[in-house]
């Protein structure tokens, strides 16, 4: 079977890079999308004008729409030319198109559904970060995890990924956050239909290029974005979808601790306003609830670190 790969570049404010990248672009490739998301240095019709390689189409936004909406438009153009698997490569030059080869051979195997990078595999690859990069990184990958589902991937804002052009069908696109929150909404989203999710290893290249993305929007926004996805997915995972063993832990877990506390909490209101000592058995009434309680929670944890999704959806293709 010819699968047909196409390759998804965002382009805003990458003028001076941009061209570096497509040209590393190997010959698997069949298509190139140069997404020019409103860019004020017009990287579109630049990439247009300087290159000869037939296989690049330049698709315009008349607005910008972020990050995740110049990646979404090109997932929509390779659906349109029934494209196999989609690769998204930043502009800027900080990926190398060489590993292409390592993203889409997990896929091509049928043991993957969507593969990304992974720039925290190993220490060596960890000593060309930037130290303010790492350490932002790897909180955002911790709460991740959480929000996600996705417990054994890291490195989530990381930008390299590869996806299988079936599993663009089972998403819904148009939900799909478009600003600096895609990748990590992305491995929601990808929970939420059981897609399994690889990591590859890779080294990012830091330039001179600057970052768009505002520190102030990921303190602010990020963490009001990843609260939601959690409750979402537990909502999905453990009781619209299904209801399992991890759905009796959590319920029965959280009420012996609210129980508990709410008791304790009135206990000692009551021997506060006496002055009066609680009574040992007071206190171990109090205890024992939020103690066993505690304990199916972190049962649920356990529960739903080893559910993460392992059956791919696309292995029939192949």
């Amino acid at each position: 079977m010819n699968t047909r790969i196409a390759v998804v570049i965002p382009c805003y404010r990458v003028k001076d890079q941009v061209l570096r990248v497509i040209e590393k672009i190997g010959p698997q490739v069949d298509r190139i999308y140069v997404v020019d998301d409103k860019c004020p240095q017009e990287s579109g019709k630049y990439v247009e004008n300087q290159t000869k390689d037939p296989r690049v189409k330049v698709l315009y936004h008349s607005m910008n729409k972020g990050v995740g909406g110049a990646v979404i438009s090109g997932y929509k153009e390779a659906v349109k030319e029934k494209m196999d698997i989609i690769v998204k490569i930043d502009g800027d030059d900080q990926m190398d198109p060489g590993l292409l080869p390592h993203f889409i051979k997990p896929i091509l195997a049928g043991k993957a559904d969507y593969t990304k990078g992974n720039r925290f595999y190993n220490l060596e690859f960890l000593r060309k970060m930037p130290t303010i990069r790492l350490i932002g990184n790897a909180g955002l990958s911790f709460i991740t995890k959480i929000s996600s589902g996705y417990w054994d991937v890291m490195d989530p804002t990381n930008g390299y990924t590869a996806l299988h052009c079936s599993i663009i069908n089972l998403l819904s696109l148009d939900k799909i956050d478009n600003r600096y929150f895609f990748e990590s909404d992305m491995l929601f989203r990808l929970n939420t239909i059981r897609a399994v999710v690889y990591d590859i290893p890779m080294i990012a290249q830091y330039g001179d290029e600057k970052s768009n993305l505002k520190v102030s929007r990921v303190l602010f926004e990020f963490p009001l974005k990843h609260l939601n996805r959690f409750i979402k997915r537990i909502f999905y995972s453990y009781f619209l979808r299904d209801f399992n063993i991890g759905s009796i832990e959590l319920i029965f877990g959280l009420l012996m601790m609210i129980l508990g506390l709410t008791f304790g909490s009135y206990k000692w209101y009551l021997s506060f306003l006496n002055k009066t000592e609680t009574p040992i058995g007071t206190v171990m009434l109090a205890t024992l609830p939020i103690i066993l309680g505690f304990q199916l929670f972190l049962s649920f944890i356990h529960f739903d670190i080893s559910n993460i999704p392992k059956k791919v959806l696309n292995k029939d293709i192949f």
